[in-house]
């Protein structure tokens, strides 16, 4: 039997083992598995192992999307990224400039095209801000699970989101954001009980301090060696 002779139905399983390279590469052999490749049912979980995947053109946003995840493990991330921007190199902010704003934008299109999505994971990504969680929060309202992991720009601000839009919040992890502090860990427990919420080491980080504040020398000099 030749492969297009199969049902939509039994396509659309073969394509669920495929990764989203081979999906649009099969997909461009005919019509009839292009269909397939643009069934939303096929894209209810996306993984993407680096921002720059995110600009491919493999995979669909779609309402079916119940479960996304970016994790950049990259020495890229300690080293340039997670420097607070008045730290940076000329050098250092034009590696960031190629990419800082990859999964804001993307995200921006999460909140309008996956209002069902159920988990988000957020690892390595150190250009993302509060307003990007606070906006998922808003938009996707069926989220279940929120992941935070080494996003240096993540601050207070998201668990204050956390605490007025995370009514189907069950579980939200905040680990290695240094950023966070204890008191905003505190608010959420207390206005959302009802949320398992971890964060490992964040609240135990020294967290940033802008130029203009006094900054005792002995923390200048742990976050010089840190990312020196």
């Amino acid at each position: 039997m030749h492969l297009t002779q199969l049902n939509h139905e039994c396509l659309l399983h073969l394509f669920s083992f495929l990764d989203k390279d081979s999906r649009r590469s099969l997909s461009l052999t005919c019509h009839q598995l292009r269909e397939v490749f643009l069934d939303p049912r096929l894209w209810n979980l996306l993984h993407f192992s680096s921002p720059c995947q995110l600009r491919r053109d493999n995979f669909v946003l779609g309402p079916s999307l119940r479960y996304l995840t970016i994790c950049w493990y990259s020495s890229r991330v300690l080293q340039v990224c997670n420097i607070e921007d008045w730290l940076k190199s000329s050098f250092q902010k034009d590696i960031c400039s190629k990419h800082e704003s990859l999964v804001s934008t993307f995200l921006t299109h999460v909140c309008h095209m996956c209002p069902n999505l159920l988990s988000l994971t957020l690892s390595g990504c150190g250009h993302i801000t509060d307003q990007d969680v606070i906006s998922m929060l808003q938009s996707c309202r069926k989220l279940r699970c929120l992941q935070l992991e080494n996003c240096v720009r993540i601050t207070d601000r998201s668990l204050e989101g956390v605490a007025a839009h995370g009514d189907s919040l069950e579980e939200v992890k905040v680990d290695f954001c240094r950023n966070i502090t204890q008191a905003g860990l505190q608010a959420v427990k207390e206005r959302r009980p009802s949320i398992h919420l971890s964060a490992e080491r964040s609240a135990d980080m020294i967290p940033d301090s802008k130029p203009e504040e006094s900054v005792p020398l002995r923390r200048t000099l742990q976050k010089v060696l840190l990312f020196s």
